[in-house]
């Protein structure tokens, strides 16, 4: 929580300019972790839970024929 503090202090230093700037960085610093995020498949990220509730939801969302496979197959 130091460093938060600095750099809460220093904020309170900067002119208009300086606060644009540090402004315009936070926003960029932002879209990159969404666009790492994003870039990151679902599966590595998500827990063996999160898994399997999302295989049995796409299981429920499929077309049912009424056609199973036999006992050999």
């Amino acid at each position: 929580m130091v460093l938060r503090e600095t750099v809460k202090e220093q904020i309170d230093t900067l002119n208009e300019y300086q606060l644009s700037r540090i402004a315009d960085y936070i926003l960029s610093l932002k879209v990159q972790a969404k666009s790492a995020a994003r870039a990151t498949p679902f599966w590595q990220k998500a827990t063996a839970k999160e898994r399997a509730d999302n295989f049995l939801e796409w299981v429920s969302g499929l077309k049912q024929t009424g056609l199973t496979l036999s006992d050999e197959a």
